[in-house]
């Protein structure tokens, strides 16, 4: 139970994390940087700084098998996708439609387990999903968006990083019944850093022009809007499922929210407050009612 606990935990935190991340790359967007050279930084140092930590400290967590290397290059490429298409998507439609886009995967992970695992997913979990895209909707002021007035690459960028992120979310459960969240973080990071070095110039991104404020953003982008949140939400994933993992990270919009109430004074409207606490309750209402049954694959 308390490994349980920490998993949603965990996820939660991760959702703080990438709160700010969105943010913070939309500014480094104004300040002309691209989408391809902030994520070829974002994966390059995240994987490097990833590799001297587990190699200070657990080297075991590097060893992975063979028969390993064709799922870890699949994940890596898949992770390659989640970075660049968030990031294209913040960088031409406002970040508060791109966080609603991107939750659209929840349902996407819902209906994959539905289909083709045979979960069977019960009342609680079907409006805990339903309860958490409709809070979220509300949370990120989605009634203000003009949502179809929007730039259609951006929109169509948000739905596919929506599909790849419940992608990524469901192959790296697959991976964690064998490995250590940080060894399946590692190798996907690794693969999506040799991908973005090779479709942009190798390193590019290092050598552009970059006051000391954005480098500030792009390491907080590259460690606690990577690094760490990826990290933690893996070890959700192997605490509570994908599923579960999935709408636990929708909280990112209330800790995005409570983020700009503290530090810029942003007043909420009433109808923000109640998404807010319909996702907060929504996250609450899984956690009620318990984890997936790992004999069934029931979602209660």
């Amino acid at each position: 139970m308390r490994s349980v606990f920490v998993g949603y935990l965990s996820v939660a935190l991760a959702a703080f994390f990438w709160s700010i991340s969105g943010t913070s790359a939309k500014f480094l967007f104004r300040s002309g940087i691209t989408a391809v050279a902030l994520v070829q930084l974002r994966t390059t140092i995240a994987a490097l700084v990833l590799f001297l930590s587990l190699y200070i400290f657990d080297r075991r967590l590097l060893r992975v098998g063979r028969k390993d290397i064709a799922y870890l290059l699949l994940l890596g490429a898949i992770l390659a996708a989640v970075q660049f298409t968030y990031l294209f998507t913040i960088s031409l439609i406002p970040v508060a439609a791109a966080i609603l886009i991107q939750y659209l995967s929840p349902v996407m992970i819902a209906l994959h387990g539905r289909i083709f695992r045979k979960e069977h997913l019960y009342p609680s979990a079907v409006a805990a999903i339903a309860g958490a895209i409709v809070g979220c909707y509300l949370m990120v002021g989605g009634y203000n968006l003009a949502l179809l007035s929007l730039n259609r690459t951006g929109l169509l960028s948000g739905v596919l990083s929506a599909a790849v992120f419940a992608w990524y979310s469901v192959k790296s459960e697959d991976g964690m019944r064998r490995h250590s969240p940080w060894t399946i973080l590692f190798y996907a990071l690794l693969t999506a850093a040799v991908i973005w070095n090779f479709l942009h110039p190798p390193l590019k991104a290092f050598g552009a022009a970059h006051d000391l404020r954005s480098w500030g953003l792009i390491l907080y982008i590259a460690l606690f809007g990577t690094v760490l949140p990826f990290g933690l939400y893996n070890y959700g994933i192997r605490a509570v499922r994908a599923t579960y993992a999935s709408i636990t990270a929708m909280l990112e919009p209330v800790c995005a929210a409570v983020f700009a109430y503290a530090v810029l004074g942003e007043v909420l409207e009433p109808l923000q407050i109640a998404g807010g606490l319909l996702v907060i309750v929504s996250v609450v209402l899984i956690q009620a009612r318990g984890a997936v049954s790992p004999r069934t694959g029931s979602v209660v």
